[in-house]
């Protein structure tokens, strides 16, 4: 447990840090935006920040720690994690307040660029620690609603997954594992979208609505498209820890 939640927390926090850039999905595989148009907001696409590409990973170990460790085990390192967010973000905000050295506004240049090369993008950077500031310095609603959404998603995680295995048993792991992640990730996609813009920056509801449905689809397609890697992993903890110490470990994570 001590790797596993060690590995999630390092996850979690970097995906929250992260979380601050944005890209284009589309435009990094090649193609023009999609521009949607849905509930009369146009021009909606595949907007996402850098922190989605560690989810995927969140969400195998989600599943996994819920199949060996149990609603006790995922619950633990789930608080834990939302705590050392908190502090991350925290001692950011400290980090922000500290009077910087004077090198650190603009002599911070990479080595190697010609005087040309540093000029421009000393004037395109402009004062480095105001740039730190624009970059970790994020929105209280932002953080607020990251942190609500991860704990309500992991909470809820946690419930359906074991409810589908209680009913399920031992089969049908594509089932507790992917349907337990696409139910609480509509909850976390929707939830971190209105806390952050609408009530942090009171956008129309209807703009939020679809901003928070764009984002749940593209978690909806990784969760489904992670379904074979989570029994590629299943297995191989299987075959490590043995047929027995396996089946117990379930057997108590489920309450037996």
């Amino acid at each position: 447990m001590d790797h596993h939640g060690g590995l999630f927390c390092g996850q979690c926090l970097g995906g929250r840090v992260h979380g601050r850039q944005t890209f284009s999905l589309e435009k990094n595989l090649g193609y023009q935006p999609v521009d949607w148009s849905f509930l009369g907001q146009s021009g909606l696409s595949f907007t996402l920040t850098a922190g989605v590409l560690l989810w995927p990973v969140v969400f195998v170990m989600t599943d996994l720690m819920n199949e060996y460790f149990g609603p006790r085990g995922v619950r633990m390192i789930s608080y834990l994690t939302a705590g050392l967010i908190a502090y991350g973000f925290v001692m950011l905000y400290f980090a922000i307040g500290l009077e910087p050295a004077d090198w650190w506004r603009t002599a911070h240049i990479k080595p190697g660029l010609t005087p040309e090369a540093a000029i421009a993008l000393r004037a395109q950077v402009g004062d480095y620690n105001t740039a730190y500031s624009v970059v970790f310095g994020q929105s209280l609603w932002i953080i607020i609603g990251s942190l609500f959404a991860f704990l309500i998603s992991q909470v809820v995680d946690v419930a359906v997954f074991h409810r589908i295995k209680a009913r399920t048993g031992e089969g049908k792991l594509w089932l507790r594992a992917t349907g337990s992640t696409l139910v609480s990730q509509f909850l976390d996609s929707f939830v971190v979208v209105f806390i952050a813009l609408y009530i942090g920056q009171q956008l129309p509801f209807v703009q939020v609505l679809a901003i928070s449905i764009m984002s749940y689809l593209y978690k909806a397609i990784v969760a489904l498209l992670m379904t074979p890697v989570i029994y590629w992993v299943h297995n191989g903890i299987d075959s490590y820890l043995g047929a027995d110490l396996a089946t117990e470990m379930k057997r108590v994570a489920q309450g037996g």
